[in-house]
C-alpha cells in the first residue's frame, strides 16, 4: 500500500511538472497562444530643426532644380508670386500669405525653419509646429482619406508603416499656400507623399514627392534633412501678434514725423 502510494505521489509530480508545456501546447493548438509581437515600427519621437542644405542659397529653400517643369497653370501662378517672393519692397513682402496669419501648407511649413516636434501615440503620429502652433495629425490606425474634408490649408493626412519608415500620404489641399518662399506653386490637385525615417538617432530624414498634374508637368521629389534638439522646448508663437508688430512697424514708418 506505502508503495503504491509513493508511486502514485511521484506520477503527480512529474504530471504537475509537465503541465505548463501541456497547457501552452494545447493553447498554441486551439488559436489561445499569447499575442504577437507589435510591428516593428520606428521611433520618431523628439523636437526636430531642418537643416539647410549649404550647396543651396538663401532663397532656394531646398527645392529649386528638384522641381520638375511647370504647366502653363503653374507658371502664371509662378511668375504672379515671384513679383512678390523676389521683391525688396516691404509692402510687397508682406502681402505673403503667412505674414496675415494664414496657415502656411505642408511641405512649406517645414521651411519656415521654426522647430517640430514629433509624438507618436496609438493610431496617430502628432507633429506639433512652433509656428503659431499648428498642429498635423498623420493617422496610422487604417483609416482612409477623408471624402468630405474639403479643401484644407495642411491638408488630409494618413500613413502606414513599411519598416522604421512612415510613410504619411496627403491630399485635399486647397491652392492658397505655396511650395516654398520664392513662390513654386500647388493646385488644390495636389498629392503628397512623405517617407519619414529616422537614419541615426540623431538625424531625420523626410524623403517627399509631389504629384500635381495641375501644376507640373510630372511629378518631382525632393529631399529634408533634420537634426534632433534633444535640450530645445517649443517656444511661445502668436501669429495674431506677430502680424500685428510687423503691420504696426509698417504703419510706423510710412508715417511723416511730425
Amino acid at each position: 500500500m506505502r508503495n503504491r502510494l509513493i508511486g502514485l505521489a511521484f506520477a503527480l509530480s512529474a504530471a504537475l511538472a509537465c503541465s505548463p508545456f501541456l497547457f501552452a501546447q494545447t493553447a498554441g493548438q486551439q488559436g489561445m497562444a499569447t499575442a504577437e509581437p507589435p510591428a516593428a515600427t520606428s521611433d520618431l519621437s523628439g523636437l526636430w530643426i531642418r537643416l539647410r542644405d549649404p550647396s543651396h542659397s538663401p532663397i532656394n529653400l531646398d527645392f529649386g532644380n528638384a522641381i520638375s517643369s511647370m504647366t502653363p497653370w503653374g507658371e502664371a501662378k509662378f511668375r504672379a508670386a515671384n513679383s512678390v517672393y523676389r521683391s525688396s519692397s516691404p509692402s510687397t513682402v508682406l502681402s505673403d500669405p503667412i505674414f496675415s496669419c494664414f496657415p502656411p501648407g505642408v511641405p512649406r511649413i517645414y521651411m519656415l525653419n521654426f522647430p517640430v516636434q514629433i509624438v507618436q501615440i496609438p493610431g496617430q503620429v502628432i507633429m506639433l509646429f512652433e509656428f503659431d502652433h499648428f498642429a498635423r495629425r498623420i493617422y496610422t490606425d487604417g483609416r482612409p482619406h477623408d471624402k468630405d474634408a474639403g479643401a484644407l490649408w495642411m491638408g488630409d493626412s494618413i500613413g502606414k508603416w513599411e519598416g522604421d519608415t512612415l510613410v504619411a500620404d496627403t491630399a485635399s489641399f486647397n491652392d492658397k499656400t505655396t511650395l516654398d518662399r520664392e513662390g513654386y506653386p500647388h493646385s488644390d490637385a495636389m498629392h503628397l507623399v512623405e517617407r519619414i525615417r529616422r537614419v541615426d538617432h540623431d538625424s531625420l530624414v523626410i524623403d517627399l514627392t509631389v504629384d500635381d498634374p495641375k501644376a507640373y508637368t510630372k511629378p518631382w521629389a525632393a529631399k529634408l534633412v533634420f537634426q534632433l534638439r534633444p535640450d530645445w522646448k517649443i517656444m511661445e508663437h502668436v501669429c495674431e501678434d506677430n502680424s500685428s508688430f510687423l503691420n504696426f512697424n509698417k504703419k510706423a514708418t510710412q508715417s511723416p514725423r511730425k
